[in-house]
Formats: C-alpha cells, sequence, structure tokens
C-alpha cells in the first residue's frame, strides 16, 4: 500500500494542501533543511515515511502561489496494544515533521495541516493520534484540541565525571555541572548492582532481532496499558536499517539459550560527548536493569562522558532511570504528551489516556536519532 498520487486537498488563504507520496519526499526534505538545524536527507524521509511495517505515514505539504513549498505535516503508523489484550490493539498515529518554512510562520498553515492529516488517519482507522511537540508547537496543538496527557524529561548519566559531562550538565544549571562528580559515583554504585544479573547471562551483539524477541515483548506487554509491539520486523526497520547506523543491539541470554532481554544504544556522534540508551527490554525489573546496565557498559566503551535518556513523568521507565542513578534535568526542561482521539470509544484509546502508564523509551519516538 503507497500513499496516493499527489492532489489538491484543499485551497484556501493559506495555500494549497497536498497529500504526498514517495515522489515528494525530495521536496520535503528540502523544507525540512530550511526548517530544522539537525539535517535529515531525502533517504531518512524514505525510511521514516515508505518503509515503516505497519504502512505509509499520512503526509502533507502546503504550496503557495508559484508553487513554493512552505509548511509539512506527517503522522507515521504505530502498532500498539494494552495490557496484552489482543482485542485493543490497533493501528495509532505519531505526530512527526510538523514545520513551517521560517519566511512563512503565523499564517495559519499549521490549523489547516492537522485537520487534513487527522481526517487521513481517521479514515484510514487509526484509533488515535498523539505526539511530543516541541515547545513552539505544543499550545498550537492544545488550541486544536489535542488533550495533554503527561510530560517527558531528558534524564542524564555521567559515565566520567570530566569536563565534557561538567560542559553537558552545565545546560540545566551551575549546580548540576558543580555535581557531576557525586553523580558520577552514585551510578558507579547503581551500575554495581545492575551488573549483578549479569552473571548468569550471555551477551550478543546482533546484526537483526531474533525471532524470538517476539515472545519475550508479550510476557512485557501484559503490564502496560500502552506498548508498541516490539516484532522482528518493526525492531529491524527501526534500528539495524536505520539510515544513520548509530544503533547498536545486544541480546540477553540465558545459559539455555533463552532470551532474557535486549538494549539498543545510540553512539556518541563525532567530537560529541554524549550517547543515548534508546531502548531496553527485560523480561522483568531485574533483567531490564541488567540490560540497561549493558547499554552503559557499551557507551562507555564508546568513549561517552554522559548518557541520556527520556522517560515520561511516573513511568515505569523513569523509576528504572532513577534507579539506575540517572540525573533529572531541571524542572522546567520538559515536553508534554499529547493525545488526539480518532475513535474516542476505542478501548485503546481509553487504556492510553494517561501517559504515565505507557511503556514509551526513546526508541518509540517517531525521530530515528535522538539529539
Amino acid at each position: 500500500m503507497t500513499d496516493a498520487a499527489p492532489q489538491p486537498a484543499d485551497t484556501s488563504r493559506t495555500g494549497t494542501l497536498v497529500a504526498c507520496g514517495p515522489e515528494q519526499r525530495a521536496e520535503q526534505a528540502r523544507l525540512y533543511a530550511a526548517c530544522f538545524k539537525k539535517p535529515l536527507a531525502e533517504r531518512g524521509l524514505e525510511w521514516r515515511y515508505d518503509e515503516v511495517p505497519h504502512g505509509p505515514s499520512v503526509s502533507f505539504v502546503t504550496r503557495e502561489t508559484g508553487g513554493a513549498t512552505v509548511s509539512g505535516y506527517a503522522c507515521n503508523p504505530r502498532l500498539v496494544i494494552s495490557r496484552g489484550d489482543e482485542s485493543t490493539e490497533a493501528i495509532v498515529g505519531e505526530t512527526g515533521d510538523v514545520m513551517t518554512h521560517p519566511d512563512w510562520r503565523k499564517r495559519g498553515y499549521f490549523s489547516a495541516l492537522d485537520r487534513a492529516a487527522m481526517a487521513a488517519a481517521k479514515e484510514r482507522g487509526w484509533a488515535f493520534a498523539f505526539g511530543l511537540p516541541n515547545r513552539k508547537s505544543a499550545h498550537i496543538f492544545l488550541e486544536l484540541g489535542w488533550r495533554r496527557i503527561g510530560t517527558v524529561r531528558p534524564w542524564t548519566f555521567v559515565l566520567r565525571a570530566d569536563a565534557a559531562a561538567r560542559a553537558w550538565r552545565r545546560r540545566e544549571g551551575l549546580l548540576p555541572a558543580l555535581g557531576v562528580g557525586l553523580l558520577a559515583r552514585r551510578g558507579r554504585s547503581r551500575r554495581a548492582e545492575l551488573a549483578r544479573a549479569l552473571v548468569a547471562l550471555r551477551v550478543d551483539a546482533l546484526d537483526e532481532f531474533p525471532r524470538d524477541v517476539e515472545t519475550l515483548a508479550r510476557s512485557v506487554e501484559a503490564r502496560f496499558d500502552f506498548m508498541l509491539r516490539r516484532s522482528k520486523s518493526y525492531l529491524d526497520w527501526r534500528f539495524c536499517r536505520a539510515p544513520s547506523r548509530l544503533h547498536r543491539a545486544f541480546a540477553l541470554r540465558s545459559a539455555a539459550g533463552e532470551l532474557r532481554g535486549y538494549v539498543v544504544v545510540q553512539l556518541p556522534r563525532p567530537g560529541q560527548p554524549v550517547g543515548y540508551l534508546v531502548d531496553v527490554l527485560g523480561a522483568d525489573d531485574v533483567l531490564a536493569g541488567a540490560a540497561l546496565e549493558v547499554g552503559l557498559a557499551q557507551l562507555e566503551r564508546a568513549g561517552a562522558s554522559v548518557v541520556e535518556a527520556t522517560a515520561i513523568d511516573g513511568s515505569w521507565w523513569r523509576a528504572l532511570l532513577e534507579r539506575a542513578g540517572f540525573g533529572p534535568p531541571r524542572d522546567d526542561n520538559h515536553l508534554i504528551v499529547i493525545q488526539q482521539p480518532l475513535q474516542p470509544e476505542h478501548p485503546l484509546t481509553r487504556a492510553a489516556a494517561d501517559a504515565a502508564r505507557w511503556y514509551f523509551t526513546d526508541g518509540d519516538r517517531d525521530d530515528e536519532t535522538v539529539g
């Protein structure tokens, strides 16, 4: 299944809305480059919009008179389940790449694009849409009727109490920068606790995910109101075939060969002190902690001074990061989590109304890479 050939969806004072397919990826990449500091090549959009195992993304651009591409919007499909109940399984949309060219902002493009994208997602039968908007767009989503259902913050683990770590923590304020030594010592102590479960486990690097990852994921799904289904095909697409090639995945197996957990990390970029703990799965909390320790060890070997991971406030993931020795950001350093019900009575829509009850890591966000 592919998006339909581009057809004008609406013509008004806010330009002409065009539904995009693979033929428009170069156009969307040019708009992206004009709107964001982090570059994204056409290939990155092909991966993000056209190769998702659950079907193509909903995406639109707005063109003004003369053909200038001035705004864009995308919503990407994710397969989700609640509490392991197969009757709740549904596709939901995750917003991403909501953008307006700097020369054309504050002219009403966003509202028209949001209406068009949500109408298309509803027509496809998606249960709801969710997103983690940046500070510039969050209030607009809320004005358009999206619900605020949670907050999300970055947490930091200090591997080395060096100048790079102090500079990174300085972004949170002077006191966090001065406290990197204490945070590093606390982290070493917590890591020793996490590592105890590794004594009876084998750690294998993964070029692709094993089929039995789906059995492991099924055992975890029963604990959460919202969890993206971690199938082999999805995980291979999300991490092993991602264009950046920055992800590394590792499996934890028992002596008998049973898969007990996995971790995915993102390596530091050249000249950067930070690596990212992207995704973790464990058969229980002890094994999830052991997987987290494997990730920290891999990033330490890769030269990272600090590790970051983002967590929804009140969630299981945040609690695990805190227990592992991650330090919090300043109080105002957070984004909101929002939901737009497309099928309000769908059991998944109702179950997912409180993001604190989600299983949600950085790997579940729409961006290919973190940071």
